[in-house]
């Protein structure tokens, strides 16, 4: 297995990226998303806690 300077392994995944797609446009929407049921959830979820004093 040969060594691949780190500057070089760099450049070359930054060059891959360009290539990816909508992936970028998915990542973001995945994370709103998963933020989004999240605080859903929380919301909806807090009407339910009983404070018994």
């Amino acid at each position: 297995m040969e060594h691949t300077p780190a500057a070089a392994w760099l450049t070359e995944a930054a060059n891959a990226a360009d290539k990816q797609g909508p992936g970028d446009l998915l990542r973001v929407v995945l994370v709103v998303m998963i933020v989004g049921l999240a605080l859903t959830a929380w919301f909806l979820l807090r009407g339910y806690k009983r404070e018994d004093d």
